[in-house]
Parts: structure tokens; C-alpha cells; sequence
């Protein structure tokens, strides 16, 4: 019942993300190719446009990161994960990698929230459109939460094998 109410929230979640990247991308290109066409076919000088950009650019970057922890497709070096042959001890090494991931990235999370506090603090903004810059600043929040949610599951999911081989045993 829990792992299929688990599962249900996950797809949901996975879903929003790509599509909230796929738009994201979409306006980047859009962006771009505008900017592009104004300043050397029509001439125009699109005053905050970069900052758009940079904008839709973050929360990109941010979600795409988030994508790929979501899908443990994020950069990994698994020298010693290959290694490994025993089961048992393959599951201990994943709980170790899952928990040192987890760690940094509450850290991450905690950078991430002083940096947002301080911006919503001390408000600034883009010299341009004049967009407050806790925007781009937030992509960075969502991206350290939801990374560590991911990170924390990835725990759960290595102790759970552990315990289910230790069952089998």
C-alpha cells in the first residue's frame, strides 16, 4: 500500500519535473533564437532579455539536476561498485555512498536556504526587467530538497535490500 502510494507520487513528480524542464528548455531556445534574430536581422536591442534567459537557464539546470538524481543518473564513479561481487556487500557499499550523498547534500540544502534567506533579506534585482534575483536563487532550493529527498530514498531503498537479503539468508 505504502510502495504503491510511493510510487504513484513519484511518477506524478517525475512527470511535472520533465515537463517543468521540457518548458524551461523551450523558452531558453525561444529566448535565444530571438535574441539572436533581433540583434542581427531586425537591428533591436531587447533591454532584460539575457536575464530572462538566465532565468529560464537556472531553473533548467536546477530541474535537470533533480531529473537525474530522480532517475540515479547523475554522475557516478563506480570503479569500486564494479568491483564488488558479493550481494550483501554490494548493498552496504550503496548505503554508504547513499548516506555520504545525503549528507552533502543537507549541507547543500543548508547553503542553499542561507543564500535564498539572505536574498530575500537584502532584495535585489536584475538591472534590466528588474527581476528579484530570489527566482533563479529558488531553482537552487528546489533542486538541494529535492536532491536530498532523492538521496534519502536511495538509504531506504539500500536498507530495505539489505534487510530482504539478510531475510533470505
Amino acid at each position: 500500500m505504502v510502495s504503491k502510494l510511493f510510487s504513484g507520487l513519484d511518477h506524478r513528480v517525475g512527470w511535472l519535473l520533465e515537463a517543468a524542464a521540457f518548458v524551461a528548455s523551450m523558452l531558453v531556445v525561444g529566448l535565444m533564437l530571438f535574441l539572436v534574430l533581433a540583434r542581427y536581422v531586425f537591428g533591436w536591442s531587447v533591454v532584460g532579455l539575457l536575464e530572462l534567459i538566465m532565468l529560464f537557464g537556472m531553473w533548467l539546470y536546477m530541474l535537470g539536476g533533480l531529473i537525474a538524481s530522480r532517475r540515479n543518473e547523475h554522475l557516478v564513479v563506480d570503479f569500486v561498485e564494479l568491483q564488488i561481487t558479493d550481494r550483501r556487500f554490494q548493498l552496504m557499499h550503496k548505503i554508504l555512498i547513499s548516506v555520504i550523498t545525503f549528507l552533502i547534500c543537507v549541507f547543500f540544502v543548508v547553503l542553499a536556504y542561507r543564500m535564498l534567506a539572505w536574498g530575500m533579506r537584502r532584495p535585489q534585482s536584475t538591472p534590466g526587467m528588474g527581476i528579484p534575483l530570489w527566482l533563479p536563487q529558488a531553482s537552487i532550493m528546489l533542486a538541494a530538497v529535492g536532491c536530498s529527498c532523492y538521496a534519502l530514498r536511495d538509504v531506504i531503498c539500500a536498507l530495505i535490500g539489505l534487510k530482504r537479503l539478510k531475510g533470505e539468508q
